[in-house]
């Protein structure tokens, strides 16, 4: 999936600099890898779902199908919300900007793109007090010795039927926080007009210029 830019835009894309081109091309990067593990996931939770009903169904229930199938669930949506974000297709509230002048509206667009910015920041930094690489590091990379001087215990639990370690399935919280960041900067940077706006034509969905 390569981005497009309107025919028309040649001149301000020669005059981008190269700071904004890095952040763009690293959110397309991403949205690219997004787009695969949407795809890979919803036909990852079908399978589960209809595995689940046939073997139901048979009376021989596979005890781990559940569980899969909401890990499933969390993956695809935080992955789901971060495309999102960088498609424009999150949730808006234009009850306020449609009365305000076409000047005012986009710095309220700008304003709360930096307000999705911090929060992906705030979010990185509460994973990383949350799984605490230094403290893991320190303690050997033992989950036991690690809960015992912090008592944090997100290393030695894990999941009831899969019998995986949490901390894995927990990644995507971290990863999100990253992606979010990369995806929210992209669309304040286009709305500061320091970018031209990219389209993303293998999103059926829509692109950035999408609900909001």
């Amino acid at each position: 999936m390569s981005p497009q830019r309107p025919a028309n835009d040649t001149q301000e894309e020669r005059v981008t600099a190269w700071p904004v081109r890095v952040v763009l091309a690293i959110s397309a990067f991403i949205l690219r890898i997004e787009r695969l593990l949407i795809i890979v996931l919803m036909a990852l939770l079908l399978a589960l779902i209809l595995l689940n009903v046939v073997t139901r169904y048979s009376g021989s229930s596979i005890y781990w199908v559940d569980e899969s199938a909401v890990f499933s669930v969390v993956w695809l949506a935080f992955i789901g919300g971060s495309a999102m974000t960088r498609l424009r297709l999150d949730f808006a509230m234009s009850m306020l900007t449609d009365k305000l002048s076409h000047t005012w509206a986009r710095r309220a667009k700008v304003a709360a793109g930096l307000f999705v910015v911090g929060f992906a920041v705030a979010l990185a930094a509460m994973c990383v007090l949350w799984l605490d690489p230094i403290g893991i590091v320190q303690a050997g990379f033992d989950p036991k010795k690690f809960a015992a001087a912090s008592f944090n215990f997100i290393y030695t639990e894990r999941t009831q039927t899969l019998n995986w370690p949490t901390w894995v399935l927990y990644l995507i919280v971290p990863i999100f926080s990253v992606t979010l960041f990369c995806h929210a900067l992209a669309n304040v940077l286009e709305d500061l007009r320091l970018a031209t706006v990219m389209r993303f034509p293998s999103f059926k969905l829509g692109n950035s210029q999408g609900i909001n």
